[in-house]
């Protein structure tokens, strides 16, 4: 039998832990999006008192925008748009007010008042957009949003013709422009329009590169990096990142901090929604070929393990839906029949594979990736024939990275060893391992008696507040979490020893540290 001051004890021990859970859960959001996860359960009291009782990381012209928000779901239309109006004088883009989430807006909208506002500031249907995405030595992709149905039209310099597609409702007025027959390894300006008149934004660079020939051998960056936590003033970064002029950036998840699954269809669209405002960003995407995969935070809550069916929980094929649609990704995951956002391209000699560590995720299976993703990254290792391979996770495979916790690799180490023997049994070579999710920079190296060593190298605090320690474990190179910051792979094949060499930058852009590694480093030597 239990005695009551055990179960005052109990009862004190789960209170304890609850506001645990709460303080952790929260500890990585700001106060607006906590508001505004109050505002999808419609609780606008609670939404007010997030706003009014946090001081701390608030951001002014967010705030205004949360306000009328509020004020739109109290049915007080003229005070949101005076609201409006102010959180646009603070800083906040006019376009804020034509994006996500529109069915909560239209009210205002509609209001004559906020028409002729609109007709004065002028604002160009294009709101979010040009992303650059899925570029080949041949071909590249551009995502755009509009604020209402329109004709979206890219020319490509020196290119004839101009591709079209047209947004519309039933997609959330998102769409994706495609050109091809392009050349190898080639710089193109581009135009954008619409309905037929060119957009124009002289901040912007409106250019790319296609990628080399997948058997040419070039120079190039890659840049990565995850946990970006929405700080206005840790966007600079984007900046900083888009001035080394990378080829291709990966986004390895907890990129927005949605944590609110079953309301996807709002939290998780005005959190893309914010950010695809911002201009730093604008600056890095419309110049760069985007990728990304999710994490726990965007794909569900904090270490969230959903379990391996397709179809339950029931809001995951609605999350991957408002991820598909909020990023320019290549083709990802199995089809309809095995939905995820597991997707590999390849630039030059060098294949990236992107693995999706969360839809499929059980603890009983022992098995992050699923049957039908594993089997994928296998017979994708197995085909590639790339100098270099690297493997992009979400979470770290290094031993010991998170003590105590199950989530990375660590929780499913029978499968982590079924990947790395079957690189070494068939004796491919070239593998580097990247990921995210921990709030710091990290290089490792996993000893492998059997194989090469292989190194890891995260980049898990983009712009987040929240900080992780560097854990010192037997395979910790180097470790940094003292400011935010960001990875380079600086990949050269044209050398006679094709080489990476891997750099970290702090928030300010100031180089941090560089390792080189050979691709003699990444082979057998029997």
């Amino acid at each position: 039998m239990i005695q009551s001051h055990q179960l005052t004890s109990l009862g004190s021990f789960l209170l304890s832990l609850t506001f645990f859970f709460l303080v952790t859960s929260q500890a990585q959001h700001d106060r607006e999006r906590n508001a505004f996860r109050h505002l999808a359960e419609r609780n606008v009291e609670k939404a007010y008192f997030e706003l009014k009782n946090g001081k701390k990381h608030t951001d002014p012209p967010e705030k205004a925008f949360i306000s009328t928000l509020c004020l739109l779901q109290e049915g007080k239309v003229g005070e949101a748009l005076k609201m409006a109006k102010q959180a646009v004088r603070m800083g906040l883009p006019f376009e804020r007010f034509l994006a996500e989430p529109r069915d909560w807006l239209s009210p205002l909208r509609e209001n004559q008042g906020f028409q002729k506002w609109k007709k004065e500031v002028d604002p160009s249907p294009l709101i979010h957009g040009p992303m650059v995405g899925q570029v080949t030595d041949t071909s590249a992709s551009f995502w755009f949003r509009t604020d209402d149905a329109c004709e979206i039209g890219v020319e490509i310099s020196g290119h004839s013709g101009r591709e079209k597609i047209r947004t519309s409702l039933e997609n959330r007025f998102i769409g994706v422009v495609e050109v091809d027959g392009l050349l190898p390894g080639t710089y193109f300006s581009y135009r954008v329009f619409v309905n037929g008149e060119e957009f124009l934004a002289p901040a912007r660079e409106f250019g790319f590169r296609t990628f080399p020939s997948k058997d040419e051998g070039s120079k190039f960056t890659i840049a990565f990096g995850g946990c970006s936590g929405f700080v206005p003033e840790y966007e600079s970064i984007w900046n900083l990142i888009a001035g080394h002029d990378p080829r291709a950036m990966l986004m390895l998840g907890d990129n927005v901090y949605i944590d609110d699954p079953e309301e996807v269809q709002w939290t998780g669209n005005y959190c893309y929604s914010r950010r695809h405002s911002r201009p730093e960003w604008k600056n890095l995407v419309s110049k760069t070929s985007m990728y990304a995969i999710y994490d726990d935070h965007d794909f569900g809550l904090d270490d969230c393990i959903p379990g391996s069916l397709v179809d339950q929980p029931v809001w995951k094929k609605s999350v991957l839906k408002n991820f598909t649609q909020n990023w320019n990704n290549p083709p990802v995951g199995g089809g309809p029949q095995n939905p995820g956002c597991w997707q590999s391209f390849i630039l030059g000699k060098v294949q990236v594979i992107l693995l999706d560590c969360r839809y499929y995720r059980d603890r009983t299976k022992q098995s992050m990736l699923g049957p039908v993703q594993k089997k994928w990254l296998k017979q994708t290792l197995l085909q590639s024939d790339a100098t270099f391979k690297i493997i992009a996770s979400s979470v770290p495979f290094s031993e010991g990275i998170k003590p105590g916790s199950k989530d990375p690799w660590d929780g499913y180490p029978e499968e982590r060893e079924e990947i790395f023997s079957f690189i070494e049994k068939e004796r491919l070579e070239g593998v580097l391992l990247i990921a995210a999710d921990r709030h710091r920079i990290d290089l490792r190296k996993i000893e492998r008696p059997k194989g090469y060593d292989f190194f890891e190298f995260v980049s898990g605090r983009l712009t987040n507040r929240h900080v992780h320690p560097v854990v010192e474990t037997k395979g910790l190179i180097w470790g940094y979490n003292k400011t935010c910051g960001f990875c380079l792979i600086r990949v050269d094949t044209r050398k006679n020893k094709p080489q990476m060499i891997l750099e970290a930058y702090d928030s300010k852009g100031e180089i941090l540290y560089q390792h080189k590694v050979l691709a003699q480093d990444l082979s057998f030597q029997d």
